[in-house]
């Protein structure tokens, strides 16, 4: 038999502050009407590479296109898919919460359905990884709309890292990134009425690649 051959997207969102994945419905067996990953196999006179298939799986299953999207990991052996040895590439995407399709649903990264193959195991790591990069990098800015003030930014980075911090210390933060500017002339209502400004990636940031890729 061949090998079964195959990428699997962990698609997150903030939903009330805190962190939910995309799970579709299977159509097909194994484990048919199951809660599961987006997943399917890559398509060898189609996808360039298996980050193609993952992105290609996310339009067709989620209908989404993600700002970020970053390969996580492979795993492999012949216990994972009742149908044979498999191997599975798994990428991970960001993005604000979009209008999913009637077959996809987001469930909270803590509050799991029971999930077939290794994707709880998957769904683990990842969110491990997305809380380990927030630490020091710009990756939670993807979660937010094209636009935000730096306190939403700010409390995006709290609920992602469970946990408070210092706004001084975040707007240095931000600063050494340089990876944001000014939206001329758009303000938000602030606290006490006082307008906030508007911030958006700056446009080199603004394509597909990931942020490892941009060495941030």
């Amino acid at each position: 038999m061949a090998t079964i051959l195959t990428v699997d997207a962990v698609l997150l969102t903030l939903i009330e502050s805190e962190l939910h994945v995309a799970l579709f419905k299977r159509d097909s067996a194994p484990f048919k009407g199951v809660w599961a990953l987006p997943g399917g196999y890559v398509h060898e006179n189609e996808d360039d590479h298996a980050g193609a298939a993952a992105a290609r799986v996310l339009l067709d299953k989620a209908g989404v296109v993600s700002p970020y999207l970053e390969e996580y990991g492979t795993f492999s052996g012949p216990a994972r898919d009742p149908r044979g040895w498999s191997l599975t590439v798994v990428y991970y995407a960001l993005v604000p919460a979009p209008v999913l399709g009637s077959s996809v649903q987001w469930f909270p990264v803590d509050k799991l359905p029971a999930l077939p193959f290794d994707h709880a195991h998957i769904i683990t790591g990842v969110v491990a990884r997305v809380r380990s990069k927030a630490a020091y990098s710009s990756l939670p800015v993807f979660l937010c709309g094209e636009q935000f003030t730096v306190p939403e930014l700010h409390a995006v980075y709290e609920a992602v890292l469970s946990e408070p911090l210092n706004r001084a210390n975040f707007r240095r933060k931000l600063e050494d990134l340089d990876i944001l500017e000014e939206v001329p002339g758009a303000t938000r209502p602030g606290i006490r009425s006082r307008p906030a400004q508007l911030y958006r990636l700056r446009k080199p940031y603004r394509s597909a690649l990931s942020v490892r890729e941009r060495g941030l």
